[in-house]
């Protein structure tokens, strides 16, 4: 299997995986002179973003290459000054202190104190202060890795080489066309991975629907060829809790491949493909059809039967769809499929609709 473990040093991270040194800077080293790196010169990978995929796609990457220091330079973005409630700060108290290895690490850090302070209110914590610790403030229960968080935009991304854009698909457009005026004078293209999952509507000249990856291109101009869409039945919690997870990374084959193969760790197996424009859109209308799930999961009282006619009826409508966008759409199997399969199961949008439906 490909992640395995190879070479005589492995290590292990926060997450619990162990992969081996060796092959982890083989890696790291093919994609280096892909982009063009010299030596001392670190590759530059900010996630712009801190929602809870966006913070477990840098931690694994810092877990997995953070220990490249001189070849590798991880980041992630967030807005500053998003203060954390005190109903919060008590939970995360209790979180904290529920883990060893995580109370161990802030008191080694001297970071333990300041969530002492706030669990008796005498502090209030900020979302970026908490994310430099590890937790996710859309993820409290999951500690991470410590990150290294830059709240200055500018800063993040104007000499960036891989830009992860962790942004909800209504934020893409907004901030990225902020991050092209720091890219006015760059030299060199950074490459875009998009893990938004959401699409716009637009009628000029005719109707027609922008993704998120589109977005990014008319923000930026930065040419769709380096611009990928990465998406799969990925729970973020689950993914950094070493749940068996795959995924694909969509779009042109310069990047798409040494991407995946750079992405690839033993339990978030990550396969490439061409189809962008179905993957992407499907990536989003599942989370319409979550919504349904949690309606019909509600007023059926959980039935199994009706589910299943749902999921059916949904992926009828995903192959129309598929069909209508692209030409020799790829087939509703792999990740594409149960990706829409595990968002039906769990996650916001299936609660969001049995809340609709519960309502009096």
């Amino acid at each position: 299997m490909v992640g395995s473990i190879m070479g005589v040093v492995s290590n292990e991270y926060s997450n619990g995986s162990v992969q081996g040194f060796n092959g982890l800077e083989e890696k790291l080293d093919d994609l280096r002179g892909l982009v063009g790196k010299a030596d001392g010169d670190p590759l530059r990978i900010v996630s712009v973003g801190a929602g809870a995929w966006g913070s477990v796609f840098a931690a694994l990457l810092q877990d997995t290459y953070g220990q490249f220091r001189d070849k590798v330079q991880i980041r992630i973005w967030r807005r500053p000054g998003k203060a954390v409630d005190r109903a919060t700060a008590e939970h995360l108290f209790e979180v904290i202190n529920s883990r060893e290895d995580v109370l161990r690490r802030l008191i080694r850090r001297c970071a333990y104190l300041k969530y002492v302070e706030a669990r008796l209110g005498d502090r209030t914590l900020l979302a970026d202060e908490i994310l430099k610790d590890g937790f996710c403030l859309n993820m409290i229960d999951t500690p991470l890795c410590p990150l290294k968080v830059v709240t200055n935009l500018q800063e993040a991304v104007w000499d960036a080489d891989i830009v992860v854009n962790g942004l909800p698909s209504t934020e893409t457009r907004e901030i990225f066309e902020e991050i092209s005026k720091y890219w006015k004078e760059r030299i060199t293209v950074p490459v875009i991975i998009s893990l938004a999952k959401g699409i716009e509507a637009a009628l000029e000249p005719v109707p027609h629907i922008i993704t998120p990856t589109k977005m990014i291109n008319q923000a930026t101009g930065v040419p769709m060829e380096n611009i990928l869409y990465l998406g799969g039945p990925n729970i973020a919690s689950e993914i950094y809790n070493k749940e068996y997870a795959n995924a694909r990374i969509c779009g042109a084959e310069k990047w798409r491949k040494p991407l995946a193969k750079f992405l690839r760790q033993p339990h978030f197996i990550v396969w490439d493909n061409s189809d962008l424009v179905t993957h992407e859109v499907m990536g989003g209308l599942k989370n319409v059809y979550a919504i349904g799930a949690g309606m019909v999961a509600a007023l059926t009282n959980e039935s199994a039967t009706s589910k299943s006619v749902y999921f059916a009826h949904c992926t009828s409508e995903m192959i129309f769809i598929t069909h209508l966008l692209a030409e020799e759409p790829e087939k509703l199997a792999g990740p594409l499929l149960a990706d829409t399969y595990v968002t039906l199961l769990k996650g916001r949008n299936a609660w969001y609709g049995q809340m609709l439906a519960r309502v009096n």
